[in-house]
């Protein structure tokens, strides 16, 4: 799949050295409270086949957003999605979250899975419009601050195509 979007500048890619690590690494520890270091997003790309790592690229911004996930047999498991602070709220976690799912379903994905904080209300309706539905609680599974993540599953990946960006 061509991940360039040449009307809009938009470029979508899976990371594939770790050569975009130290910013994809900046960009998750400015929007998280707990987040992934450097090393580990590098021990995961280079020792394991399930892991990918999608860079949304602005002409502005090298990396403005990134989505890391991993491909289990059938599913595919996102792990993490953030869209940059100044780029947030102009569909961009939507198109990328999209491409991911598209990817996927083509590499024999049906189904994904994700955690997402319960107060996340902007994250929880971007997943709810793109087929997600909450499925399950785990009390206490994040931290800094503590609270619930709520466990949500999109069953059919194959419908992607039929929603509405």
């Amino acid at each position: 799949m061509d991940g360039s979007l040449p009307q809009t500048g938009i470029v979508i890619e899976r990371l594939t050295t770790d050569e975009d690590l130290d910013e994809v690494a900046t960009l998750e520890a400015r929007c998280f409270s707990n987040p992934w270091s450097r090393d580990l997003l590098a021990r995961q790309l280079s020792q394991s086949d399930t892991t990918r790592v999608y860079l949304l690229r602005l002409p502005e911004a090298r990396v403005a957003a990134f989505c890391a996930c991993w491909m289990l047999v059938d599913e595919l498991h996102v792990n993490t999605l953030v869209v940059d602070f100044p780029f947030r709220r102009q569909g961009l976690g939507r198109l990328l979250m999209r491409y991911v799912m598209n990817d996927a379903a083509r590499d024999g994905a049906r189904r994904a899975t994700l955690e997402v904080r319960d107060s996340n209300e902007a994250a929880r309706q971007l997943y709810e419009g793109l087929g997600f539905k909450t499925t399950a609680r785990r009390p206490k599974y994040y931290t800094h601050p503590e609270e619930d993540a709520l466990i949500l599953w999109n069953e059919d990946l194959t419908k992607l195509g039929q929603r509405r960006c």
